[in-house]
């Protein structure tokens, strides 16, 4: 398999989406779609009419019919709903995961992925965060049931999913362990599918996927290769000015005067140490300019992974509005990024756009009820009676308190489940009348838009990108290690 020499990031909750990462793998790149929260996705798509009817085409090619109308009666809503009306509650993730949710999660992730590859030859990925652990197995299954070409993951370190990719390409019985606040030393919690029970007579052929795991540094790549399950075939090097989740700083948490994370020359990227992994790798943060990527092939990587240059592209699942403020604001020079260390309920930093109406702004933020409804970044732990229970520090108070929390975790906590799916206007409309506000990540650097726009009220498709990013690169560049 050729490697590209861009990957198009992928952004969650479905800004990166099947139809940015078709217009992005048409060209020759890599197109990615986000595994984050996947199933909600697609349950609150077919609640809003399934516009064009994408959703149920791609269901109609899903191999299990079964399942696949089950998901439709469920969710589908002919016309949509109404704007005030609230989304159909889909279950939290729990272990074992109920079997509708199981469903749903391997449902959504094959037709994300059958709509990114529909009608072409190009390669698709699939991102997931190793944080959000449970529905990681039942969103493999899913996108290799559409023949996902790459799964990338970072936010954690990914040592098992080699081996679950091993297994199921294998219909294996499969388990993927589950981190548990408060766990004793002996205890075993995971999650475990069989992806055979659902093809019980005829299983399609599946390919194991090749795997490239998000790193921060040499050393967290020497480790993945020494104590994976399997296989990694690869690494994107995303530094701290990426947006989304990044890496805590190496050492202790310092802050600077406007309250971001310090990081220092111990989290610099040392590329002769990467070179000696001897696995392809791609350079992420701050890297969307064609000077960069030069700079990238010249120091031995295969290209560059870019974000934030895709999310304002027409084809990106944000939100016209939010894209066209962005975009405007960023040519003139007037968007500001802030490094947030608490909003996210990961503990990771986490780039915030400071944008009007938004959760980036404290009244906002306080105006909004502390609720927990989705669920998908809450923190598994065992409790005094040694079942599993769950809790997030975005939740409300007492509740999370009354679960063995801590008052001050809570401080600045956002609810990331609900503000990214108001950011692709899936937001959740409750009952009180109260509608869920947006809160948008962006990486630091918006110096591109100048490049791929010629005013402030100027727009770009991915493809302008891609020419943008590409023009002076060499032709005989990238010529190194390949993917086996």
């Amino acid at each position: 398999m050729a490697n590209p020499k861009i990957i198009q990031g992928g952004m969650g909750i479905a800004v990166s989406n099947w139809k940015l990462a078709k217009a992005v793998s048409q060209t020759g790149n890599l197109g990615v779609i986000s595994g984050t929260v996947i199933g909600l996705v697609l349950a609150r798509r077919l609640q809003m009419g399934d516009s064009n009817g994408d959703s149920r085409r791609a269901l109609a090619h899903f191999p299990n019919q079964e399942v696949a109308q089950r998901i439709i009666d469920k969710y589908y809503i002919p016309g949509g709903k109404p704007e005030n009306i609230p989304f159909k509650t889909v279950p939290m993730l729990t272990m074992p995961l109920r079997s509708d949710v199981e469903e749903l999660i391997i449902a959504a992730a094959f037709t994300e992925v059958w709509l990114a590859k529909e009608g072409h030859s190009g390669v698709v990925g699939m991102n997931v965060l190793e944080k959000v652990q449970l529905p990681h197995v039942a969103a493999l299954f899913g996108a290799m049931l559409a023949g996902v070409d790459y799964i990338l993951m970072g936010a954690g370190i990914p040592t098992q999913v080699p081996g679950v990719l091993d297994a199921l390409a294998e219909y294996r019985e499969t388990a993927y362990k589950i981190d548990v606040d408060l766990a004793d030393k002996d205890d075993n919690f995971e999650i475990r599918i069989n992806p055979a029970k659902y093809f019980p007579d005829n299983k399609p052929q599946l390919k194991r996927p090749q795997f490239l795991a998000i790193i921060s540094s040499a050393v967290l790549g020497k480790m993945l290769i020494h104590k994976s399950s399997g296989k990694v075939n690869g690494f994107v090097v995303e530094g701290p000015t990426a947006g989304g989740h990044n890496a805590p700083p190496r050492g202790p948490m310092k802050l600077n005067e406007k309250g971001e994370p310090i990081y220092g020359d111990r989290d610099a990227v040392n590329f002769q140490q990467l070179r000696e992994l001897g696995l392809p790798f791609w350079m992420a943060g701050s890297y969307a300019h064609p000077d960069m990527i030069q700079k990238a092939l010249d120091e031995g990587a295969m290209g560059i992974q870019a974000g934030t240059i895709f999310a304002l592209c027409d084809e990106s699942g944000f939100a016209e509005d939010v894209k066209q403020a962005i975009r405007t604001k960023g040519y003139n020079g007037d968007m500001s990024v802030f490094t947030d260390p608490l909003a996210s309920p990961t503990g990771f930093p986490f780039k915030v756009a400071l944008l009007d109406n938004t959760l980036s702004e404290n009244d906002v933020y306080q105006q909004r009820p502390r609720r927990c409804d989705i669920g998908r970044l809450r923190t598994p732990y065992k409790r005094s009676d040694g079942i599993v229970g769950y809790k997030c520090p975005a939740e409300p108070l007492k509740d999370y308190i009354r679960k063995g929390g801590k008052e001050e975790d809570t401080a600045g906590r956002k609810c990331l489940c609900n503000a990214l799916m108001a950011n692709i206007d899936l937001g959740q409309a409750h009952p009180s009348g109260y509608q869920e506000e947006k809160l948008v990540t962006l990486g630091d650097d918006l110096s591109f838009l100048r490049g791929v726009m010629c005013s402030a009220s100027d727009r770009y498709t991915a493809a302008d990108a891609l020419e943008y990013l590409m023009q002076n690169v060499k032709a005989e560049s990238a010529i190194g290690v390949g993917i086996a």
